[in-house]
This record gives structure tokens, C-alpha cells and sequence, in this order.
């Protein structure tokens, strides 16, 4: 797959540092049912950043042409109302391709703006349903970003987070009501220092990374570098970064199709839950979401079920805004929990996945 790089879209690959962010958001790619990511950290960290560059590098997929919604035309069972309508009259569904997207929630949005409105003079004059889509519409399929989660208000961020976690987004006013699918991967950031997440809202987001300002005196020179050169257009930046993003662009679609076949037994299962009840976690989300997680990081390093590694790489992400206890791993971590061999496979190399663990930009976010 071919990636051009843009005036306005700084390449995923050129990111210097924050690993565990880069990593996170990667997953959630592979594997939407993750849950999302909460970003805590300061500004300026290059968490917009990493998000924008990353929807670039996503497969395109289809939608159904003048669908508010987006609607995938082949999954028939998430089609909305309209697109089901439309296929019993036609029996066709006519489409195209189309790259995800990062719809931003602004943080005065009403819920309104949130959910969507229906129109209620004319369900109630003509029995007809009319239906003004919000963020949740455009979301659906795509990537949400939303900004200082922390400081919107909880009921809002109980509509996101029950949106994301169901894929469908209801309406309910005066008696009637309205749902369309809304399936999508939910980012958050926020800065502890302006106020923090309540424990309820927080355990809803799948995995958690904390970010900081690169210290490193070097590793800050090539962020001004490769700043500089991308603000310049630099042709030479430009090829090499267009190149490695297609690479890893590639490695995602790769994984993304590979995931279904991630071989998870109950050996995975009983280290999974040994991790959460040894990290004296609340709740069984964290399992659920710890299993997807590895599911997702198995695919990306090719192999055919998880190993130690990637049970405990996904549960450190999975785990850091929900343990009461730290997180202890196996000496031995490179082994698969099912067969005590050395597990197949490897990720991929810098050269076929655009080097993933490569850089963050100190762009601001």
C-alpha cells in the first residue's frame, strides 16, 4: 500500500520516542474491541499527532454511498435503518472506498451535538422519523479523538464511552427514539494536573499510557530536525518517511487480516486472569481486554498464538490505570503459555514495518 505524505499530516514513522503510546494505538487499530486508549500526559507530547498520522496509515474500506453513517455494505446486521431500506427496495447497495478518518469532539460540544437530534414536530406531524446526525454518526468507522477528556462532563463522557463499548448509538426524545451503528476507536488525552477521570469513567477506556516530554538532549536535536525538515517539505525526509509509513501501513493490513486466526487457549486465559489477580485489579474488564490486546499484538509480531511477551507487553497497557498492585513479569516472558517453547514468529523489522517502535514528534498536540 502506498502512502503520500501531506503538508498537514506528519508521518507516523517520523515519531520520535513514546513507545508505549505508539504501541497502544497500533492495537486498537488491529483489534477496535480493545476499548481505546486514554493519553495522559503534558502537552506537546505529539498525542494529536500520533493519532492524525496514524488514520493514514489504516486500509480503506467501503461505505455506502450517501450514508450518514458510513455504513459497511457487506455487514448487513449493522446496516442503519436508512441502508436497510434502501437494500430491500434495490436490493443493492451501492459504494465506495474510503480511508478512515479522526473526527474531533470539541470540548464545549453539547449532547446534542454528541448523540444527534430528532426532529420531533415532524414525528409527530407525520409520523416520519428525521434524524440530524451528530459526532457519534460521523464517528462511526472511524477514529475519535477527543481532547482534555477529563474536562468534559461525565454524562457526555458516559455517552461516548457506552456508544463505543455497544457500537450503536440511541436516541430517546419524548417517546421516540432512534439508533444507527456506531462503531469506533476512542482516544482520549487529558492532563492529570487539570483534574482527573473518575475510577468509573477511567476503567471504561481498554488500555492507559502516560506520556512526557522527551529528556534526552539527542533524541530532542532530531525531533527540531525532523521538524524542521517536514515543515520545509524536505524531498529527502519526505521519501524516506513515505516509504517506511507504507511499510508499516502494510504490516497493519497484514495484522488486521491475520487476527482471527491468533490461536488463544486456557493456558492463555489462566495467566491472563494470574496477572490481574496478582495486580489486585477490580472488576474482570481488564481480562477481556487484556486477551484482545494480545490477540492484537500476536497478529502484528506474526505469531500464531501469544506469547508471554505479548501477554504481558498488552497487559502493562492494559493494566496502568487499573493495578493496585505492580505489575511483576516472568523472567522468561518469551515463551508461549500453551506450549513452553520459544514462540514462532517475530515482529516485524524496522525495514518491512517502518520501524513501529520508532519515533515520536514533539509536535504539539
Amino acid at each position: 500500500m502506498s502512502v503520500t505524505l501531506d503538508r498537514h499530516s506528519y508521518p507516523f514513522t517520523a515519531i520520535v520516542g513514546q513507545e508505549s503510546m505508539k504501541l497502544a494505538l497500533i492495537l486498537n487499530a488491529i483489534v477496535p474491541t480493545i476499548g481505546g486508549v486514554l493519553i495522559r500526559g503534558e502537552k506537546g507530547t505529539g498525542k494529536s499527532t500520533a493519532v492524525r498520522a496514524l488514520a493514514r496509515l489504516l486500509p480503506e474500506h467501503d461505505v455506502v454511498e450517501g450514508c450518514h453513517f458510513g455504513c459497511d455494505p457487506t455487514d448487513v446486521d449493522a446496516l442503519c435503518s436508512d441502508c436497510r431500506g434502501r437494500l430491500r427496495a434495490a436490493g443493492v447497495l451501492p459504494h465506495h472506498r474510503r480511508r478512515m478518518r479522526v473526527v474531533e469532539l470539541p470540548i464545549n460540544a453539547s449532547e446534542d451535538r454528541v448523540v444527534g437530534t430528532i426532529d420531533l414536530e415532524a414525528a409527530l406531524r407525520t409520523g416520519t422519523r428525521r434524524f440530524e446526525p451528530g459526532v457519534l454518526a460521523e464517528a462511526n468507522r472511524n477514529i475519535l479523538y477527543v481532547d482534555e477528556v477529563n474536562l468534559l462532563d461525565d454524562h457526555l463522557v458516559d455517552v461516548l464511552l457506552d456508544a463505543a463499548a455497544m457500537g450503536v448509538n440511541v436516541i430517546e426524545r419524548e417517546g421516540v427514539s432512534f439508533s444507527h451503528p456506531s462503531r469506533f476507536i476512542l482516544v482520549g488525552t487529558m492532563n492529570p494536573e487539570e483534574g482527573e477521570l473518575r475510577p468509573q469513567l477511567l476503567d471504561r477506556f481498554g488500555l492507559c499510557v502516560d506520556v512526557e516530554g522527551i529528556r534526552d538532549p539527542d533524541e530532542r536535536v532530531l525531533i527540531a530536525e525532523r521538524d524542521a525538515a517536514f515543515t520545509r517539505g524536505d524531498h529527502e525526509f519526505n521519501n524516506e518517511f513515505a516509504a517506511a509509513d507504507a511499510n508499516l501501513s502494510r504490516a497493519l493490513g497484514e495484522a488486521i487480516g491475520r487476527v482471527r486466526e491468533v490461536r488463544v487457549t486456557a493456558n492463555h486465559a489462566r495467566l491472563i486472569s494470574s496477572i490481574c489477580v496478582e495486580a489486585e485489579v477490580l472488576g474482570h474488564r481488564a481480562d477481556v481486554v487484556i486477551d484482545h490486546a494480545a490477540r492484537a499484538l500476536a497478529a502484528y509480531r506474526r505469531h500464531g498464538s501469544p506469547s508471554r511477551e505479548d501477554i504481558y507487553d498488552a497487559a502493562t497497557l492494559a493494566l496502568a490505570h487499573r493495578a493496585r498492585q505492580p505489575l511483576r513479569r516472568d523472567q522468561d516472558d518469551t515463551t508461549s503459555p500453551e506450549s513452553g517453547e520459544e514462540q514462532e514468529g517475530s515482529q516485524p523489522s524496522d525495514s518491512e514495518a517502518g520501524d513501529p517502535q520508532a519515533s515520536e514528534s514533539e509536535a504539539t498536540s
